[in-house]
């Protein structure tokens, strides 16, 4: 694995005068790599889009379509028997009152499940999903470096606008960071 040390900038034009500057102090241009990283939730890491498999506020959503279904389908149910025994009509108000209460119900039971107030997370799932929000988004200057390099690096991409400076261990092919994931939140250095 590469040693990597990355810096976020806000143009490309910052980041291509911080490449030079690291180019003016030795560092070759196969070792730079500049990229753009896109906002959270734009990254297509699925078929479908989005960077997660499903909209973390759905969460619950189908147990409250199966219930509002089961007794929304039962009341409609109660009231095809009521309207059959009745006026003596077919015997099919009871199947469409279940169906059309059912499917009513279902509708009515997802929007209250996901309209309520999700529960607090608790410390260990906010260190997890603090691990996986990613990164804010802009233009990334990623240089490969080696390990007595690294604070020199630092402090020219600092230097030279860059925010956010971090340090990662990657794969580095043909002058890219060829495992960059933009959901894992980058491991930042501390100000010196």
């Amino acid at each position: 694995m590469a040693l990597i040390v990355a810096a976020r900038f806000e143009t490309f034009e910052a980041a291509k005068a911080a490449a030079i500057s690291l180019m003016n102090a030795g560092i070759s241009s196969d070792a730079l790599h500049t990229f753009y990283v896109n906002p959270a939730g734009t990254h297509d890491t699925f078929p479908g889009g989005g960077d997660s498999v499903a909209d973390p506020g759905s969460e619950g959503g189908q147990y409250g379509a199966v219930g509002g279904a089961a007794i929304f389908g039962l009341l409609g149910a109660g009231i095809g028997m009521a309207v059959t025994y009745s006026f003596g009509v077919s015997a099919l108000f009871i199947a469409g009152g279940a169906g059309i209460g059912a499917y009513v119900g279902s509708l009515l039971g997802a929007v209250y499940k996901l309209g309520r107030a999700h529960p607090e997370r608790s410390r260990a799932q906010s260190r997890i999903a603090q691990k996986h929000e990613g990164r804010p988004s802009g233009v990334l200057l990623a240089v490969h470096v080696e390990s007595d390099q690294v604070e020199r690096v630092s402090v020219l991409l600092r230097d030279a606008g860059g925010v956010e400076v971090e340090r990662a261990r990657g794969q580095w092919r043909d002058g890219q960071w060829q495992d960059f994931d933009p959901l894992i939140s980058p491991n930042l250095e501390v100000k010196p």
